[in-house]
């Protein structure tokens, strides 16, 4: 403690001496502590106090950061002080999806004219393939290429052999993407036959700019007409110009629909929830062994968790060594689903509130899920309200994954416990329709939170999550350009409606401003 006192003198002294020596000049003004620094020596103060008292740093944390808060975004204080609605952003209905194409859009050309044929393997999952679908469009339109509708991985974890057709309508996408990229079910056979080499293959380099793809990879499609690239994930650079991210958005959220099959299944699933509730959480837990080996992350679960996630893990042989313990204080470990539902409660949704789970084999089982399910009684899954119909499609994981994706696309809030492909996806796919609820854990601050839990009543807790959370709601204002993968922040596919402040309206106020709306940038813009 007396090290702490003298930190804090140290620095009243400073500011006292710096403030004798401004008054002995007029070129100079008088400046505040800063906020930072007495943050900063109030932290390490209790950094000093914890290692003889072993409480963890939660609280001074939770009120240091309300005070840097204000501090730096006073614009939006007020906005940050009042309750959020956990089932809906109240500013959603001001933003809406826009790719449609520009009015100087180059028209597509035509397949006998282009540069060849563009021949695609996805790897991965189903979100991970359907990002290199996605991809592939954009390359195509970039190389002017006729594309070839893409192979799926068969080879990968995953073991399905499903191809693209099982899972999309095929004639749908072609249809839809006729505009901007002309597609074909497979390179012609005379072209097959008057090549003298078989198709020549590649792979990219991951997050390639357009440039690339034109200086070493259009020269050799243009001398073999037909090129094909392989493990096509996130090879393509997620900041493009406007009207390249609107393709990608076009192929992503409108052509690439599921099959019937898949379709049916999907909503039938939906109205039951629909039946049994008005509104609906659904959990994408990603709890599964294999997704907790790859975190490195330490679940409680003693020597027997530890040998048999490590064991699990050298399926990835160029994995490095991490350490759990910093990997959970980064935010880089998913929560338990005893930790999902205690978020959830401590949001304020009640436990009459119904879940619908999307996950595969929960790790450590029934036992890992009761604590959920005794905070959420009313949890249901696929294999719960499927039934009988959900046989047909059990030997196919990327099938599942896909019912899956379409009941948690329709509910009312999404949780996304992870960073996935599939977070990512739905997440963007959910600001583009509208700014659907979608929730993600901020980690690394509720994991000390977590810690501390028994420490604090309830009511405090609640509090605690309920600011955490802030900035990982979904709202709005999340969306900035160059944040994040644009499949996940596809900002350039989001506008934003006039504004229209409704007392005023009511009342009768003129209202041809924007300055109340707290997500309008100083200078009016209309995409985000």
């Amino acid at each position: 403690m007396d090290s702490c006192k003298a930190a804090l003198m140290s620095a009243l002294l400073q500011h006292h001496n710096g403030a004798a020596s401004f008054k002995a000049t007029t070129k100079q003004h008088r400046r505040p502590i800063s906020w930072s620094l007495l943050c900063g020596i109030m932290l390490f103060c209790l950094g000093l106090i914890s290692l003889f008292t072993g409480h963890v740093a939660s609280d001074l944390e939770y009120y240091s950061q309300r005070l840097m808060k204000r501090s730096f975004y006073p614009r939006l204080a007020g906005d940050r002080n009042e309750p959020i609605d956990i089932w809906k952003s109240k500013y959603a209905k001001y933003y809406y999806g826009c790719s449609e194409r520009g009015p100087k859009s180059i028209p597509v050309v035509r397949e006998q004219a282009s540069n060849g044929y563009l021949l695609i393997a996805a790897s991965g999952g189903l979100n991970q393939q359907r990002t290199g679908i996605t991809d592939a469009v954009v390359v195509a339109r970039i190389l002017n290429a006729t594309l070839v509708v893409p192979e799926l991985d068969h080879q990968s974890f995953w073991k399905d052999d499903s191809d693209f057709a099982n899972i999309f309508d095929v004639n749908w996408f072609i249809s839809y993407l006729a505009k901007d990229v002309p597609i074909v079910k497979r390179v012609p056979d005379k072209v097959m036959r008057s090549m003298e080499k078989p198709p020549y293959t590649m792979r990219v380099p991951r997050k390639s700019e357009p440039d690339y793809y034109l200086d070493q990879v259009l020269p050799i499609l243009l001398r073999r007409r037909v090129l094909q690239l392989t493990k096509f994930d996130y090879r393509l650079s997620s900041g493009l110009d406007e009207e390249l991210q609107k393709l990608r958005c076009r192929a992503n959220y409108h052509s690439l629909r599921f099959t019937k099959p898949i379709r049916v299944l999907g909503q039938n699933i939906v109205m039951k929830m629909r039946t049994m509730a008005k509104q609906y959480i659904a959990v994408h837990l990603r709890f599964e062994p294999d997704m907790l080996a790859f975190s490195g992350c330490y679940f409680g679960g003693g020597d027997k968790e530890r040998t048999e996630l490590a064991e699990i893990r050298k399926r990835w042989a160029t994995l490095p060594d991490l350490s759990a313990d910093d990997e959970r204080k980064r935010g880089k470990c998913p929560l338990t689903p005893y930790e999902v539902g205690l978020m959830l409660r401590g949001l304020g949704f009640s436990n009459d509130t119904y879940l619908y789970v999307a996950s595969g084999e929960i790790y450590g089982g029934e036992e890992t899920l009761r604590p959920l399910r005794e905070l959420f009684p009313n949890y249901y899954t696929k294999e719960m309200l499927a039934g009988e119909e959900l046989k047909p499609f059990l030997s196919f994981s990327s099938r599942l994954a896909a019912i899956d994706y379409m009941v948690c696309d329709e509910s009312d809030v999404f949780i996304a416990n992870n960073n996935g492909n599939m977070a990512k996806i739905l997440s963007g796919r959910r600001r583009y329709m509208g700014h659907k609820r979608t929730i993600r854990p901020n980690a690394k601050k509720l994991s000390a939170l977590f810690m501390d839990r028994k420490r604090m009543d309830w009511e405090t807790f609640s509090k605690k999550v309920k600011y955490f959370q802030r900035g990982f709601m979904g709202e709005p204002d999340e969306m900035r350009p160059g944040r994040g993968e644009f499949h996940e922040y596809p900002y350039s596919c989001i506008c934003e409606k006039p504004f229209y402040d409704e007392k005023k309206r009511k009342t009768g106020e003129n209202n041809s401003t924007e300055s109340n709306h707290p997500f309008v940038s100083e200078s009016r813009r209309v995409k985000i």
